[in-house]
């Protein structure tokens, strides 16, 4: 559970001052994670730790590719040289892959950081999908529209969201059962 409080320090660092809604947003999301952590067992600090750097790659300094959970990830690993993992959960955090593939950034993305199966992508998209920019607590669907009205329909974030939708639902509805069923 060290890694935590490391991660909460370096995405304060990053964000807090340059991106004050985006850090915003973060907490609410690094909230979320620590209240559902319990249902990923020993991965809850790694969750948890994903949950503060899902956004790094905003940072204005870190700015590569434009496209956050790439650059993001490859801060991780390249300055911080954290673990594959969760360099993993951050390059592919909430179906990134599809819009890496908008981007023309797929193969990279593919080849650089593979996706993570099972309960901590579905955990960390339900998290980030549940927030809005605001850090605020909201439904799926309040989020996807709201992301879908930032971004203009020639926007790939718009397009990235509208054919990751099903995925997403299926997401956070996965984790939603589950907390449902701990906590009845």
């Amino acid at each position: 559970m060290e890694q935590v409080p490391w991660a909460r320090d370096l995405a304060h660092r990053l964000l807090a001052g340059p991106l004050p809604r985006r850090w915003a947003h973060t907490e609410g999301v690094a909230r979320k994670a620590e209240s559902i952590a319990h249902i990923v067992g020993q991965d809850a600090g790694l969750l948890m730790s994903a949950a503060w750097l899902h956004d790094i790659g905003y940072a204005p300094n870190l700015i590569g590719t434009g496209f956050h959970p790439l650059d993001g990830a490859r801060y991780l690993r390249d300055v911080e040289q954290v673990d594959s993992r969760l360099c993993r959960l951050v390059a592919n955090h909430s179906f990134a892959t599809t819009e890496a593939g908008h981007r023309g950034l797929g193969d990279q993305l593919n080849h650089e950081f593979a996706n993570v199966s099972g309960l901590i992508p579905d955990a960390l998209t339900y998290c980030d999908m549940t927030t809005d920019p605001d850090g605020r607590p909201v439904s799926v669907q309040y989020r996807l529209h709201e992301v879908l009205l930032r971004y203009g329909k020639a926007d790939p974030v718009n397009r990235s969201i509208r054919e990751a939708r099903p995925h997403i639902i299926a997401s956070t509805e996965r984790i939603m059962a589950i907390l449902r069923r701990a906590n009845p």
